[in-house]
């Protein structure tokens, strides 16, 4: 690289650029057994098949939840058998409501090959994590009136009637440190990032 190229791309990491908003759009999984897969997110999970071909050489399923988003899950085949570690940490999807969240519970606690089931209580979301059957690690949640200070694990009774759940986390939250109303947090951060909450 030359003397003035070097300088010029130097120049321009110090020049104060416009942030640009980024959401999360989708994901794509390799995957061993594709119908499986397919089965399980759209049977399961409730997915659409929006489209399907080879990419590469490998079967692609494209499945969304959403009319305005092509696809959220891509599956792709092709994973090696031999990966000894799933870099994934978890892939979340959010539901509207804790009776939504028990609905997907009750789908989901059925299925054989769903492993480390695992319903959590995060003062700021009440989430259920569990393994699909490829081993991947899930996160399905909705959204809480409250925040307090994370990471916060507590254990959740998703067979607890609803308005329950909701008295129990309330009372909770309200003793735990850094107890907001979701509003005030979301205002907050929103001028810690430097944009007006939209």
């Amino acid at each position: 690289m030359s003397t003035t190229a070097t300088h010029s791309v130097a120049a321009s990491r110090d020049k104060p650029s416009r942030r640009v908003p980024l959401r999360m759009s989708h994901i794509g999984l390799y995957v061993h057994d594709l119908p499986l897969m397919e089965d399980f997110y759209t049977r399961v999970l409730g997915f659409t098949v929006t489209d399907r071909g080879k990419v590469r050489g490998s079967d692609i399923v494209f499945t969304s939840w959403d009319p305005k988003d092509h696809h959220q899950v891509a599956l792709v085949a092709g994973r090696p058998r031999e990966l000894g570690f799933n870099h994934i940490n978890q892939i979340s999807f959010r539901v509207a409501s804790v009776e939504d969240l028990q609905a997907i519970w009750q789908r989901v606690k059925i299925e054989a090959a769903v492993t480390d089931m695992r319903p959590m209580d995060h003062g700021n979301a009440w989430s259920l994590y569990f393994r699909d059957p490829e081993g991947n690690r899930l996160e399905v949640f909705c959204d809480t009136q409250w925040y307090i200070d994370q990471p916060c694990i507590e254990d959740l009774d998703l067979s607890l009637p609803a308005d329950q759940i909701r008295a129990k986390s309330d009372a909770f939250c309200r003793a735990a440190p850094g107890f907001k109303p979701i509003e005030k947090f979301q205002a907050e951060l929103a001028a810690k990032i430097g944009r007006d909450k939209t």
